[in-house]
């Protein structure tokens, strides 16, 4: 192997065949150095690009108005095409999506209250269970607050008693009665028991006071809810044949408020 160093700094060596061979590299004073020119004053100024005006408008700028994109809102189904919140708008009440009606809710309650009352039977037509749901479980509360677990009866003798009514009312009306109607009027009319359950936690019902306040309140629920029957179903002159088996179910639920 040979090795010669000069004053040009050459290295050399031997490649993968065998053959010799050298690199050389100039002296500092031969390397070229690439030059660059500065301007100053004027020359700088004019040398460079403009800078952003925002007196200008971008029509100056560039030529032409530049366009934006803008997103579009979209369709929501049905014929609503206009903006989210139009749509929202347009869009029922939360209550009345869940098939609840407080309108409805208010004028059952009030007939029931006040079984003299006339109401419209477009509203005995709506099948809202979510007042009897609220009935039901305040009246098992109330016993349950008298030492008296019987949320089963309850729900028991509702089902056996509307799966009754459903088939009395069938029977003895032409138009029939939907399952979702019968289970609301007598859901309603429940609230006298409420009452008569909650007279109860104060004063003992096992008695000729009881006995009176039982039959008041069983008469009470079934003369509204055989009211609501044929108001509904309008069969004129059989509400005595409609009010015999309410007071039927009514009077069990009065058997579990007194004992």
């Amino acid at each position: 192997m040979a090795y010669n160093q000069n004053k040009s700094n050459n290295f050399g060596g031997f490649d993968s065949q065998g053959g010799e061979f050298s690199y050389s590299f100039g002296e500092p004073d031969d390397q070229q150095f690439q030059s660059f020119e500065y301007a100053s004053g004027a020359n700088a100024a004019s040398s460079q690009q403009p800078l952003f005006d925002p007196s200008k408008t971008s029509e100056s700028i560039y030529g032409s108005k530049p366009s934006y994109f803008v997103p579009q809102s979209p369709a929501y189904g049905g014929d609503h095409t206009g903006s989210p919140e139009t749509y929202f708008e347009d869009e029922p009440p939360l209550l009345e999506e869940l098939g609840i009606n407080p309108h409805y809710i208010i004028e059952k309650t009030k007939t029931v209250l006040n079984p003299l009352r006339t109401t419209d039977a477009s509203v005995l037509q709506d099948t809202d269970l979510a007042g009897p749901f609220v009935f039901c479980v305040l009246f098992g509360f109330i016993l349950l607050f008298s030492g008296k677990v019987h949320f089963g009866y309850i729900y028991g003798i509702g089902v056996i008693g509307c799966v009754g009514m459903h088939f009395i009312l069938n029977m003895m009306s032409v138009p029939g009665v939907t399952f979702g109607v019968v289970v609301s009027v007598l859901g309603y009319c429940l609230l006298p028991m409420v009452g008569l359950a909650g007279i109860n936690l104060l004063w003992s019902l096992q008695g000729i006071l009881g006995v009176v306040l039982t039959a008041l309140a069983v008469l009470w629920c079934c003369m509204s809810a055989s009211k609501l029957f044929v108001t509904a179903l309008n069969m004129e002159h059989q509400q005595p044949l409609v009010a015999y088996p309410c007071a039927l179910v009514y009077g069990v639920f009065a058997l579990l408020a007194v004992f």
